[in-house]
């Protein structure tokens, strides 16, 4: 079969998928088609439909009725699924043949992907394999774990790296003369910016000051020392705070018996998990961020929101160099972090290391 030149976009959750959105909105503007396979990690149905991308052209496994298949451990059930994914998926792509598998990030799914799509197991492939967002590095393998191994994973088997900042670029100098490596900024830039643009006409701002809170990490969940240390510095705030629950962070304060005291304040409102849209419309309106995640530090630059990241590490170190990201998990100074961003932060004027919007287009050129 002569090779196929269409890209095939591999992504198992839900923050892939808001990674690689703009890129599919692209590909359909142009009326380039492509494969979207969808490996089952996390529901995505929904969310294609608010951001008007096609359903998946190929779903491995059946999604998960909440918002994630795997909760928090990387055990024997999780372990089986990803080996059964790789299979699944080099046996896909070896019919369909593209001239590109895409995947992104550090996932299960983008490990799967990387692993499938290589010479490793296809020692005569004709297909280039791109990881999108390579090069993020935390230092530690285990934070985030197993993200940390994914990645490095992801970079050594790919045959493209796309990185997102400079600093990533230079993470990856070991692989100068091996691989292609080309900085072209991160896509959240273009993510956020086309879901804001969305929000602001469907959404209504609120008045008074707020925090937004974002707690969902492997590493913090399953370590209630560490879930006790966050819950203690959330409680600090003093103006309205917002928190949309995951399943599994609701689940695990439960069991550490912290949600009491959390719903025991005034000042907090605890709401399920919303669409993407309304959290970054509530995002670009916020007084200052909580969080423990990836994106969201990237997000907060976007938006100029000061972010506190309450975590022992981070692959994202280009936002602490900005003035506005903060990193720890000392009870006592992150409440003074709080206390500092609620009498207001000064915010420097600062170019955003990942870079502005039109990132997606320029991916789409390189690849073409």
């Amino acid at each position: 079969m002569e090779q196929d030149s269409k890209i095939a976009i591999i992504l198992g959750t839900k923050a892939e998928l808001i990674k690689c959105m703009p890129l599919m909105l692209e590909l359909q503007k142009q009326k380039r088609d492509y494969y979207f396979v969808h490996t089952g990690q996390h529901p995505l149905g929904e969310a294609c439909r608010d951001f008007g991308i096609k359903s998946p052209d190929f779903i491995l496994t059946e999604e998960p009725n909440i918002s994630t298949k795997f909760w928090s451990k990387f055990n024997k059930n999780s372990l089986s699924w990803f080996l059964k994914i790789i299979s699944k998926i080099r046996k896909l792509i070896s019919k369909l043949k593209p001239g590109y598998v895409l995947y992104h990030g550090d996932t299960m799914s983008t490990a799967a992907a990387a692993i499938a799509s290589s010479k490793l197991f296809n020692p005569s492939k004709k297909w280039k394999s791109v990881h999108l967002e390579s090069g993020l590095r935390s230092g530690n393998i285990l934070e985030p774990f197993p993200e940390e191994i994914s990645r490095k994973i992801s970079d050594n088997l790919s045959d493209i790296l796309l990185v997102a900042s400079e600093l990533s670029e230079e993470n990856l100098s070991h692989y100068k003369n091996k691989k292609r490596i080309i900085n072209v900024g991160n896509t959240i830039v273009d993510s956020a910016s086309i879901i804001y643009q969305k929000g602001k006409k469907k959404y209504k701002r609120i008045k008074e000051p707020y925090a937004l809170i974002n707690i969902h990490r492997h590493e913090s969940l399953n370590n209630e020392s560490r879930m006790k240390k966050i819950i203690e510095i959330i409680k600090s705030v003093k103006i309205k705070a917002i928190w949309p629950l995951h399943d599994n962070t609701k689940s695990f304060l439960e069991k550490y018996n912290l949600m009491g005291s959390i719903q025991e304040a005034k000042n907090f409102n605890i709401i399920p998990l919303m669409s993407y849209s309304e959290f970054i419309f509530l995002m670009a309106n916020c007084k200052y961020l909580i969080a423990d995640g990836g994106s969201i530090q990237e997000e907060s630059l976007i938006f100029r929101k000061p972010c506190i990241i309450l975590r022992e590490t981070t692959e994202r170190q280009e936002g602490l160099k900005t003035g506005i990201n903060f990193l720890t998990m000392d009870v006592e100074k992150g409440k003074k972090i709080i206390e500092q961003m609620e009498e207001g932060i000064k915010i420097k004027d600062f170019k955003n290391p990942y870079g502005e919007v039109g990132v997606s287009k320029k991916i789409l050129e390189l690849l073409k």
